[in-house]
């Protein structure tokens, strides 16, 4: 048996996306947001909503670029952070002690300290209800050396990511592999 629980901002999983933006007056910024993910295979691009009263927005509409860096479950304080106050009154760098990286291929600082940055130009906002819907075409990603798999690509188990869950207000820890993509379903095809 289902419950309706009626209509809320609910999914699962949802990621914990560190948006880095420079001020007007160039000084680094960083926002938690919950909203977002992959939105383009080709050109490869990223989605992200925020509110149109935030500092972040005004920064991107300014600059025309962002970055998404992810932290590994060891920063929860200093994410958690980053949604807590604003840009407009605080430095959030100096408050966590974290390193803003300007980025090679935008304007927009990335976070040294966490594992996989991407570096994003805007190529589109569109307006949805209190939010603005972001999308950034991806110019860059950034992984320590030490996050990188077998492959050359580079893995969840060591970047260790977190994921927000908006039912219950809590920071996850990435859990176990569970299947192979696009091999698990093969059962069924035959």
């Amino acid at each position: 048996m289902k419950t309706s629980i009626g209509v809320k901002d609910i999914v699962f999983p949802t990621p914990v996306f560190i948006v880095g933006t420079y001020c007007e007056d160039g000084k680094p910024n960083a926002m938690n947001v919950a909203w977002g993910g992959i939105c383009s295979s080709n050109p490869p691009c990223i989605s992200i909503a925020i509110r149109r009263q935030r500092c972040t927005y005004e920064n991107i509409l300014k600059r025309k670029a962002f970055t998404v860096s992810l932290p590994s479950a060891e920063y929860v304080k200093e994410a958690d952070y980053f949604g807590m106050v604003s840009g407009k009154t605080a430095d959030k760098f100096a408050a966590t002690g974290l390193t803003p990286i300007k980025g090679d291929k935008v304007d927009a600082p990335y976070i040294k300290e966490f594992p996989f940055n991407v570096e994003c130009k805007v190529i589109e906002i569109f307006q949805i209800g209190e939010h603005a819907q972001i999308i950034g075409e991806i110019m860059d990603i950034k992984v320590d050396e030490s996050c990188l798999g077998e492959n050359g690509m580079p893995s969840i188990e060591l970047i260790k990511p977190m994921a927000f869950d908006p039912a219950a207000s809590n920071y996850n820890a990435i859990g176990d592999v569970v299947a192979k993509a696009f091999s698990a379903g093969k059962e069924i095809l035959k």
